[in-house]
């Protein structure tokens, strides 16, 4: 079985709808039936998110609109 994963484990990302852009490293890949899901944590909060979700640079226009 091969597995194509878009992210690696201890790779910084950031949420494409996080206002904030906080960077969060991926400290899980969970094999599931509709696909990947990386568990991401940022401080002490962790959470579990899709591929589409995530991006490996913030969005500087995002985070400008605060």
């Amino acid at each position: 079985m091969k597995i194509d994963n878009a992210f690696g484990l201890k790779q910084t990302v950031y949420l494409k709808t996080d206002k904030d852009q906080l960077p969060r490293l991926i400290t899980a890949i969970k094999i599931c039936p509709d696909g990947l899901l990386y568990e991401v944590i940022s401080g002490i909060t962790s959470s579990y998110h899709y591929d589409f979700e995530l991006s490996d640079a913030p969005d500087v226009m995002l985070s400008s609109t605060n």
